[in-house]
């Protein structure tokens, strides 16, 4: 029987594909207050946190970085946000293949669910919203909690360690994400890493990054296995 476990699901190329809207509500955001679109033209947004996102951008613009500036943008971007979201067609914003079936098997193994990801919390809302499966995660880690997204992740094991009533050190925590930032951050931790080839990186490259496993997407016939230790 595997050990209370703290099941941590990264958004963004993980649990769901947003079309783009993402990068349209930074681009929007930047440009209704500094009219500049192209702030993030030089880097991607894997497996970043908003908050380094809005740095990155101001400082590519020559904006100082500080907290009210970045603050301020988020305001911004939330709206822009919301708005993309409510327009995104059914087809570009989804659930990714077996995320459904994976977060339902996780509550029904008495796991405590909940989100690791470098969304703010009233972001990963208004996606996950859109999609239906918000009120399955009760507690997480956010972008709004940390830079860092290391920082983040051990946030978020702390809280799933407190909802199943025991120490973080006698929990198996479990991330489950598309990104080689995803993967650090586990192992930063000490946690167990499963890499989903449904974000820009192939399954080579999420175990060259280090997850202990990885599959192409959910609906991989071990997938849900491994998730449940089982």
């Amino acid at each position: 029987m595997p050990p209370p476990t703290v099941a941590l699901f990264d958004i963004d190329g993980t649990l769901i594909v947003t079309g783009g809207t993402g990068r349209r509500s930074v681009n929007r955001a930047f440009h209704a207050l500094y009219g500049r679109a192209d702030a993030c033209d030089s880097f991607g947004f894997d497996g970043m946190t908003d908050r380094s996102i809005a740095r990155l951008g101001l400082e590519a613009i020559d904006v100082e970085a500080s907290e009210e500036a970045i603050d301020g943008w988020l305001a911004v971007y939330l709206l822009a946000l919301a708005d993309e979201v409510s327009r995104a067609s059914e087809g570009s914003f989804r659930l990714l293949p077996g995320m459904r079936e994976a977060v339902a098997a996780a509550h029904a193994a008495r796991m405590a669910v909940g989100l690791g990801t470098g969304n703010v919390r009233e972001g990963a809302r208004i996606k996950l919203e859109r999609v239906g499966v918000h009120h399955h995660f009760k507690f997480g880690g956010f972008g709004c909690d940390a830079e860092a997204r290391p920082e983040v992740i051990r946030l978020a094991a702390a809280r799933g360690a407190e909802q199943l009533g025991l120490p973080v050190s006698e929990c198996r925590v479990v991330v489950i994400g598309d990104t080689p930032r995803d993967v650090d951050a586990a192992r930063a931790i000490g946690a167990e890493c499963i890499g989903v080839a449904t974000g820009r990186y192939s399954v080579a490259d999420l175990e060259a990054a280090g997850a202990h496993y990885a599959f192409a997407d959910f609906s991989h016939s071990t997938a849900l296995a491994t998730l449940l230790a089982v």
